[in-house]
């Protein structure tokens, strides 16, 4: 890739936006108060506020390998109390997708060195749902749900901060688990049944 191009991107962009709104940057540097906090994978091919048409300013968004929320990870933990606490964010969404390359090497039995503390994560989320994995026998079905299974216990992981929970009380902050289909371009919300899954946040990970 020539990075001269991107430049040159760049400045066809800034013409581009003050064409529509003289004051865009002059807007934008007056502070932002989105209303999400969209925790999403890394991959390149998977954005952020394009797939929900979305703009600068309306979406908060941190981006991993395979969307982890993982309560040692001190750069989500950040992004979740900066967002919930200060920004007073209304949403927070983890979106996984289809296809995702940290869920499939999961799901491999490789040394992959550095990673493996980091996909032991998602293998530790194979393990609890294990039974239900197992008795899918297509391959690719059981790819797919173990990423939709993947985001539902890093929704359950944010469920545990304290941060989440205040926030879900004192204001009615919503978690989603959503994700993303690349081969359609479709969001699907998994309508996680968080009500059966508290029960057991409360009993053991209710914080005051």
């Amino acid at each position: 890739m020539d990075l001269d191009h991107v430049f040159e991107n760049n400045k066809k962009w800034i013409k581009d936006k003050i064409s529509e709104n003289q004051n865009y940057f002059e807007d934008l540097g007056k502070g932002q108060n989105p209303e999400l906090l969209f925790i999403g994978c890394s991959d390149s091919r998977v954005t952020s506020e394009e797939l929900m048409g979305l703009g600068p300013g309306d979406v908060f968004v941190h981006r991993n390998i395979a969307n982890m929320v993982t309560g040692t990870d001190l750069n989500v933990m950040s992004v979740v109390e900066y967002a919930v606490v200060h920004l007073k964010v209304n949403h927070v969404i983890v979106c996984g997708h289809y296809a995702c390359g940290g869920v499939k090497a999961a799901m491999q039995s490789e040394d992959l060195g550095i990673l493996n503390p980091w996909l032991r994560n998602i293998r530790d989320v194979y393990r609890i749902h294990k039974q239900e994995l197992n008795s899918i026998e297509n391959e690719e079905k059981k790819y797919d749900r173990l990423v939709e299974l993947n985001v539902q216990e890093q929704c359950v992981n944010l469920i545990k901060t304290a941060a989440v929970q205040k926030a879900s009380r004192d204001r009615g902050l919503t978690v989603h688990g959503w994700v993303f289909d690349i081969h359609t371009g479709k969001l699907i919300d998994l309508k996680i049944d968080f009500e059966r899954i508290l029960d057991t946040i409360r009993e053991i990970y209710h914080l005051d």
